[in-house]
């Protein structure tokens, strides 16, 4: 357990901790909602093949994707440069998770600022 070495008085309540949290799991789920409406059809048809969401943790925020089959997976994978255009509108040092289905791979954690634009990948 982690000791403060602040004086008690000087430590939130646990009501403004409760509060805190709560108010950053709203702005994770308005985020995910903006998010969702700022990409084109092909790229929410493609999202609602997966489960995902957005987590900030210690002040980044995070695209975790969780892919049910392989091909999906694929799909996700090759727009991972789209989502790093459209996360960029939301924060400066976000990150995406993109986890394969069970037993399939490891999950990929990839920092928007490591991702080559589309127009940059090369053709295949």
């Amino acid at each position: 357990m982690n000791q403060s070495c602040l004086p008690p008085d000087d430590l939130p309540s646990t009501q403004t901790i409760r509060v805190s949290e709560i108010l950053l799991r709203q702005l994770e789920e308005a985020t995910k909602k903006s998010f969702f409406l700022a990409c084109d059809n092909m790229t929410r048809t493609l999202l609602c093949s997966c489960h995902w969401y957005f987590q900030i943790n210690s002040g980044i925020l995070i695209l975790m994707v969780i892919c049910y089959d392989m091909e999906s997976y694929r799909n996700i994978m090759k727009t991972v440069p789209h989502f790093a255009e459209k996360l960029k509108q939301f924060s400066n040092t976000a990150k995406i998770t993109v986890s394969s289905p069970v037993n399939k791979g490891i999950p990929w954690v990839l920092s928007i600022d490591n991702i080559l634009p589309e127009s940059d990948l090369p053709s295949t």
